[in-house]
């Protein structure tokens, strides 16, 4: 298993402990570093190699996403924070997460594996170009799919009707939800019910727990729900 260096900072000492504690549960985590302030988050990122910073936001002397912006290499980034007036901040910087304490370990170990599935992946595209497009199989033909114009994937029972920009009509192949989902995950998508995937980019709206795509609302499941608001940073739902 490719483990990730990581750096927890926060000026609270007894955060800071329990940001460890929950690190050295997580087997993939190598803790190379537990800092009070960002400047002496710098000093280690002068030393080591980081992979992930557990980032606290409100520090003396230099908030934590004044820091994470000042770095020209950026870790990956989960910020955990008391205050929710930042979200939209994290989003802008790319953040991976956004935790509020206090933080449980089951919340803490499914955001730690979110960063993971990135770090991996970016190790994979680094050695191998990633492609932004796949085949399916149409009425005994290859069609060609560009995955940034895909909107949203609906499962059907053994079909996946796949919402392409541009097209007046779905695409309908013989797929598995599972499949679809592995080829498009890379590039900001994310299964926001059993039976949908949307492109985040594309959408327009949120209300009542339905996305707005084009002429198309989408149901988010209760269990997908607090996963996409964070990934969007926003608040609630209107």
């Amino acid at each position: 298993m490719v483990k990730m260096n990581c750096v927890v900072v926060d000026d609270e000492v007894m955060g800071r402990k329990l940001l460890e504690e929950n690190v050295k549960q997580i087997p993939f985590l190598n803790l190379v570093g537990s800092c009070s302030n960002a400047f002496e988050a710098m000093e280690v990122l002068q030393k080591e190699q980081v992979d992930l910073l557990f980032l606290d936001i409100q520090m003396p002397g230099l908030l934590g996403t004044s820091f994470l912006s000042s770095l020209a290499v950026k870790p990956l980034v989960i910020f955990v924070t008391a205050y929710a007036n930042y979200a939209v901040e994290s989003y802008n910087l790319d953040a991976v997460d956004y935790l509020m304490k206090p933080v449980s370990l089951d919340r803490f170990a499914l955001s730690a594996n979110k960063a993971y599935h990135i770090f991996v992946g970016k190790n994979v595209v680094e050695k191998e170009p990633q492609e932004d497009f796949f085949f399916v199989n149409v009425e005994y033909s290859l069609v060609r799919i560009s995955i940034p114009t895909v909107t949203h994937v609906e499962g059907l029972k053994d079909y996946v009707k796949i919402f392409v920009e541009g097209e007046r009509h779905p695409i309908l192949t013989k797929q598995t939800m599972k499949s679809v989902e592995a080829k498009v995950m890379p590039h900001g998508f994310m299964r926001v019910h059993k039976s949908f995937i949307v492109n985040l980019q594309k959408i327009e709206s949120i209300k009542h727990q339905r996305i707005k795509i084009g002429n198309y609302e989408i149901a988010v499941s209760d269990s997908h729900l607090a996963e996409l608001m964070e990934r969007l940073n926003a608040s609630r739902l209107g």
